[in-house]
């Protein structure tokens, strides 16, 4: 296991696990780092550092041309075929397309990681119907075939709120120490606190642990599985056997965890597992008065600070750089992103989002 903690910034866009999250999406590493980070709450200027070496990379890889690709291919074919026309026992011949060839086998490497990730996902939902299998209690199947919502009440004091065209499959009593429901379309789930008996809701590929909270779940046929936190904390992860072996053994909740204003994305034939903000962050129940975004010469720190608070977001940026930065505005009615542009835009920041958090660049005021 590599020590990611004393990595540079460039170490780290080196690093394959790292580059599969950022530039890929992997789910496994997606769980991987997130759980990382979540342990690692001093580095994420790091990760957001190496997360823009890596832009910086791509977008300069995106702008040359295919012509200075084929002659830079060119120009060291015949560099290494001098270097090895010396060596007595060794020699090298290069054909004209040789890098064709090579492009195949990239092709060929390509859909052999497609062909694993098509088997992965495959194997996820297979998992589904062996879990829906398992349980030995009578079950009930809801569906929705209305054009509203409709609302199911659970026996442990849990509620549906089942969306049309949705289906959702529970046991009539809930036993064995935890709660399960199989979920196929979309539907908000209020669940009653019980730490000793987790609940798991199944859909397609992606499985959701909580103690008790309140979330939406969207998993429609064909489509990707979405995850919307409202209030407490849910564990989300891919539905494989050694996934689910590890989440239902214990009450934590492990895997990529998400927090109120957060959402993940579940790409299940890519098997592409993206966590972000939702696009509309709402402001967390709490006293009126901590709510006030009324700023007259407040450090940033203080600022970025009351924004976290109130949302529940990570704000990353450098306080050293911005430690002479002052913010004087109002900005009671705008929603938090409007907020994070205003700001930026008065102190000639930037800012963008890394996995659930946002990232402030400064050269400092």
């Amino acid at each position: 296991m590599q020590d990611y903690r004393n990595f540079l910034p460039e170490e780290l866009a080196a690093d394959p696990s790292f580059r599969r999250w950022v530039l890929f999406s992997d789910a496994e590493e997606a769980v991987f780092w997130t759980e990382w980070l979540e342990n690692n709450p001093d580095r994420h200027e790091l990760v957001a550092s190496a997360n823009n070496l890596l832009a910086q990379t791509e977008a300069a890889f995106n702008n040359i041309s295919e012509d200075e690709i084929a002659n830079e291919i060119y120009r060291l074919s015949h560099a290494i075929g001098e270097k090895t026309a010396k060596r007595p026992f060794l020699h090298i011949r290069f054909r004209p397309h040789w890098y064709q060839m090579a492009a195949s086998v990239l092709v060929l490497i390509f859909a052999g990681w497609w062909f694993n990730k098509q088997t992965a996902s495959q194997q996820q939902s297979d998992q589904y119907k062996v879990i829906l299998g398992q349980i030995s209690e009578p079950l009930v199947q809801e569906e929705n075939n209305s054009e509203k919502a409709r609302l199911v009440l659970l026996e442990d004091g849990s509620s549906v709120l089942l969306q049309p065209k949705s289906r959702i499959t529970y046991p009539i009593k809930f036993e064995h120490g935890k709660r399960e429901v199989f979920l196929i379309g979309e539907a908000f789930f209020e669940v009653a606190k019980n730490p000793n008996k987790p609940f798991f809701v199944y859909a397609h590929t992606l499985a959701t642990k909580v103690l008790g909270t309140s979330f939406k779940v969207s998993a429609f046929d064909d489509s990707e599985v979405k995850v919307v936190v409202k209030t407490g904390k849910v564990s989300v992860f891919p539905m494989t056997k050694e996934a689910l072996s590890k989440q239902q053994s214990n009450d934590r909740l492990g895997g990529m965890v998400l927090t109120p204003n957060q959402q993940i994305v579940f790409a299940a034939k890519e098997l592409r597992l993206t966590r972000s903000l939702i696009p509309n962050p709402t402001l967390l129940e709490m006293p009126i008065q901590r709510q006030s975004f009324e700023f007259k010469g407040t450090p940033i720190s203080e600022v970025f600070a009351a924004l976290e608070r109130s949302y529940g977001v990570k704000i990353v940026f450098d306080a050293e750089v911005m430690r002479n930065c002052y913010l004087t505005a109002s900005l009671s009615d705008e929603p938090l992103f409007e907020k994070i542009n205003l700001i930026c835009k008065t102190l000639g920041a930037e800012y963008e989002q890394l996995d659930a958090s946002i990232i402030i660049n400064s050269k400092g005021c």
